[in-house]
Parts: structure tokens; sequence; C-alpha cells
């Protein structure tokens, strides 16, 4: 059932987008032409496809929430402890000896910068 709202759900959103871009526009757009009696007159074309554009846009968006509640309530809240360490037996800290503590590495002396009357220079 899922799968089946999902590709409505993607033909309405193709068909809705083709609506949209036949519409005629300010800017003149992808506007198409018409004869001018019958439905497909430019007064009919505009209220034609402003009425698609309305129904479209409603399925649109009531499928969307329809999906996103089906989406939720099959989420199984289960979790996932395959990743979980494991407490040691006895659930005490295994004794034993310290870590061995090392020393620092020496570090080297770095030489003294040269002596020029306080001017850095560029190296």
């Amino acid at each position: 059932m899922f799968t089946f709202l999902l590709v409505l759900h993607a033909c309405i959103a193709f068909t809705l987008v083709v609506v949209i871009l036949i519409q005629k526009s300010e800017g003149g757009g992808l506007g198409m032409g018409g004869s001018p009696s019958g439905l497909m007159s430019a007064r009919g074309a505009a209220d034609f496809l402003t009425r698609a554009t309305t129904i479209l846009a409603t399925l649109f968006v009531t499928l969307s929430i329809v999906l996103a509640v089906m989406a939720a309530s099959g989420h199984n809240s289960k979790i996932d402890s395959s990743l979980a360490t494991k407490a040691p037996q006895g659930g005490a800290i295994p004794a034993g000896p310290p870590p061995a503590q090392t020393a620092p590495a020496p570090v080297a002396p770095q030489p003294a910068p040269p002596s020029n009357g306080g001017v850095p220079l560029a190296q």
C-alpha cells in the first residue's frame, strides 16, 4: 500500500509541475496557444489550469501527510544493542598491576637565535 501511494505521489508531483509550467505567467512563460472558443480559450484554459493546479496541490499536500503518518507508524522503536559493550563477569573492574608509566622523551635544546640587534630576519 505504501509503495502504491508513493508512486501515486510521484505521478501527482510530476503532473503538478507540468500544469504549472504550462500556465501563462506575467512574462509569457511556457503558455500554450489556444483557440478563441471552447474550453481551451485564453480564459477557459486559465480557469481549467487554475482549478487543476489547486486540485493537484491539495492532493499533493494531503498525500504527503498520509505518507508521513504511515512512515512514522511503521517505524520500529526497538533499540539495536548489537554494538553495546559487555560488562565483565562479576560486575567489577578486573584487578591487576597499574599500567607502566613511560618517561617523556628528552627535548633537544634549541639553538639560540643570532644576535642582530632585535630585528627579526626572514628565513
